[in-house]
């Protein structure tokens, strides 16, 4: 069986090398036949007339630069009908080179699945690669080619509105998500006609721009860049992502886009990523607004020089690259390598034997109407809502209730609920496809059950008109629902709020509701944190949903009921207030560490607030309970050659099925430089039935040690580490010690 095994694997190594020499081949002889405008030609991407993503750029000659073979690439082509119409066009260029199409595919394509940061609450690595599988089989049958996705900036600060489109401020986890969304969108490998390329973005540390501000500065030392911002990307590349996309941000004074130390130092030096990168929309040309260069042809030889290959919507490679090279200013083999990286994907996809081969309406009919993408979505969105509160066990809602009322401003909503980067397809009726939360409790409760329904007021604005009738509506109920947050658009690109509060009147809502007696469940729908202290304080029973997609009414009415049994835990740490921001948990001590919530003189200390965030990284709660116990190392000393293994029994002791995620995480006592408090090292998600009990073990290897000296070195340092195993990063229930020995 070995032998067969080591067979196998040799002959599928000696596969791939000799279909990437085919391809290396035929790259080289088409390159052979362009001429200087055709190999700038593929470095340019228009987006299409219909739908944008960013400020548009006006061109009435779009497709007679297609024929001429001057563009590589469209962006926002809806629909098999429309990419062939493109496509055509293309094959009546002089070297008939296809188009590559991308889209913003970002949590679903048809079928929408919860808005990322939601989806990484579930903390299921196998949940998000089939939700990133899915999305990739609907976009390839849709005619798209190419995913702008996945986004995996670390995110710390929840004012910035793309955190929504991330897996929140770990790094540890969001590498790991970056791997699994890469796998899922590639599949069996790209070629097959339900993978798409994948894009690592944004190339890199747009997570940390100044004061939450959307496409504001970045400056960090090297040390955070790599310990904390490019792991996520490192593992992308390890998981064989196809293109990086540029941040907008500028790094320490250099615009990502011209920084050839991010593109050609790290990503194509010493990671060798043999992909292409494209730029962020308009990012090349932007680079005269940073003040980094005067005009478009500056900019062109920034970027182009420091290896960004493709250029988004801006024009500047398309209007001066030739000129460049003509004038010797830029070296034609600069130009080659960026095609070359191009062409290779668009061979490697199948586009030049079959230009059409993403253009099946009958796959497309298919994959659009396949009821096993309905039922994952429903599944995925339930595992990402997060219990954050359960007083008295309120929830689940018991089958005997008679009368609910359902109050709220998203309680009848519809497409809503797809959230941010949502795919809109111009020929779904969303009212039918999405199920609202009401629709959701409606198609669940018993016979017997009474459902009453009160909007109570908007989102935001200041009327409370609708408050007498939620009132009223609230005092005929047995128990209260409300659904209440912040606007779907709210968070996403260039949606960042200085006031993460509760919108609006909603809260005062809540109040008015609370003050009837009734008991209350709230619902919080966010693309993001917020804060809602007096929510969190007075309302016995709290469920954070995001925006879970089509079957978010489904997936809530699963939770509710107790159909499922909440599994979530907070992917970022929310703070109690602005003030807090950035809040983390993963924070390194100082030289006045905080004892208490009230101690003075201490760094992390406001006198005016508790230091300690609302709720912890980690933190969700379940409707069973699960008891830690005997915690064992396997060894008391290792070798940076060696491992510890870290053993502890688990136990169901509540009285429902239920998941729990496991966290491990570990502390360096003394470094060279300072170490954070803790650190996620590992997590398991396990199942577990009333009276179950596990024995979970964790490997600590040496790589779990190691980090960033002050030389950039990547390294263990002997010395004694702690050892702690919890339900939350503020919820630790096991603790043990080990010292590592050089």
């Amino acid at each position: 069986m070995k032998i067969n095994c080591l067979l196998l694997f040799a002959f599928i190594t000696l596969n791939v090398i000799a279909q990437k020499e085919n391809i290396d081949t035929r790259v080289e002889n088409l390159l052979n036949q362009m001429t200087l405008e055709e190999k700038v030609g593929q470095l340019n991407q228009y987006n299409d007339d219909g739908i944008a993503t960013g400020p548009v750029t006006p061109d009435g000659d779009k497709e007679g630069q297609i024929r001429r073979g001057e563009l590589g690439s469209m962006l926002n082509v809806i629909g098999v009908e429309r990419v062939r119409q493109f496509q055509d066009i293309a094959m009546q260029s002089r070297l008939r080179i296809p188009l590559i199409f991308g889209q913003d595919v970002i949590h679903g394509y048809k079928t929408t699945f919860p808005i990322p940061l939601g989806e990484a609450a579930s903390w299921d690595l196998k949940a998000m690669k089939l939700s990133a599988r899915i999305a990739a089989t609907e976009a390839a049958a849709g005619g798209v080619h190419w995913t702008f996705a996945p986004m995996i900036d670390i995110g710390r600060d929840p004012r910035w509105g793309r955190v929504m489109e991330g897996a929140g401020e770990d790094t540890y986890l969001g590498s790991l998500i970056a791997k699994a969304r890469v796998e899922g969108f590639m599949g069996n490998g790209l070629g097959n006609t339900d993978a798409v390329m994948t894009c690592a973005k944004h190339f890199v540390a747009y997570g940390a721009v100044e004061g939450g501000r959307d496409y504001n500065s970045v400056d960090m030392s090297d040390r955070m860049l790599w310990e904390t911002y490019l792991p996520p990307f490192k593992a992308a590349v390890d998981a064989g992502v196809s293109t990086f996309m540029n941040a907008f941000n500028d790094l320490n004074g250099i615009p990502a886009t011209g920084s050839s130390y991010l593109q050609r130092d790290i990503l194509k030096g010493k990671w060798n990523f043999e992909g292409f990168v494209v730029s962020d929309w308009g990012s090349v040309g932007q680079m005269i607004k940073h003040g980094y260069v005067k005009d478009g042809k500056e900019a062109a030889y920034a970027a182009i020089t420091a290896g960004c290959d493709m250029d988004m919507e801006s024009r500047s490679y398309k209007n001066n690259l030739v000129e460049l090279v003509k004038e010797g200013r830029v070296n034609i083999a600069l130009i080659d390598d960026a095609v070359r990286r191009i062409l290779y994907k668009k061979f490697e996809m199948g586009l030049f034997d079959d230009p059409y081969k993403f253009c099946d309406i009958q796959r497309e009919h298919d994959a659009f109407n396949n009821p096993e993408h309905t039922k994952a979505s429903r599944e995925i969105a339930s595992k990402s809502i997060v219990l954050l509160k359960n007083e008295n066990n309120l929830l689940p809602i018991s089958p005997d209730v008679k009368t609910i009322a359902f109050i709220g401003p998203m309680v009848k909503e519809y497409k809503p609920n797809l959230g941010f980067w949502a795919i809109e397809l111009p020929e779904v009726n969303y009212d039918k496809f999405i199920v609202s939360q009401w629709d959701g409790v409606q198609n669940r409760i018993s016979k017997g059950t009474k459902l009453l329904y009160a909007k109570g007021c908007d989102i935001d604005g200041d009327n409370k008109d609708g408050f007498a009738e939620a009132v009223s509506v609230a005092r005929q109920a047995d128990i209260v629902i409300m659904s209440i947050g912040e606007r779907w658009d709210m968070s996403g690109e260039a949606k960042s709020r200085s006031d993460i509060h509760i919108p609006g009147v909603q809260e005062e809502l809540v109040k008015a509701i609370q003050a009837t007696g009734k008991p209350i469940v709230v619902m919080i729908n966010a693309g993001r944190p917020l804060v809602f202290n007096w929510i969190a304080d007075n309302v016995p029973s709290i469920l954070y949903t995001w925006w879970l997609g089509n079957e978010a009414g489904n997936a809530i009415a699963d939770i509710l009921f107790g159909d499922v049994n909440p599994s979530g835990k907070l992917p970022m740490t929310f703070p109690r207030e602005v003030g807090q921001i950035p809040i983390y948990y993963n924070h390194f001590n100082t030289g006045h560490p905080a004892a208490t919530d009230s101690t003075l003189f201490y760094t992390t200390a406001y006198i005016d607030l508790k230091t300690s965030p609302k709720f912890a990284f980690g933190h969700g709660l379940s409707y069973t309970e699960f008891e830690y116990s005997d915690i064992k190392l396997s060894k008391g000393k290792m070798k940076n050659t060696e491992s510890t293994e870290v053993s502890f029994v688990i136990k169901n002791i509540g009285k429902y099925t239920g998941d729990e995620v496991v966290q491990l995480y570990l502390r360096d006592r003394v470094g060279s430089v300072v170490r954070p408090v803790k650190e996620l090292k590992d997590f398991k998600k396990i199942r577990l039935n009333p009276n179950e009990s596990k024995v979970i073990r964790f490997t600590i290897t040496n790589d779990k040690l190691c980090f960033y000296n002050q030389k950039l070195e990547y390294k263990s340092e002997p010395g004694e580490f702690d050892v702690m195993i919890g339900s939350a990063s503020d919820d630790i229930r096991l603790e043990g010690e080990f010292e590592l020995i050089h």
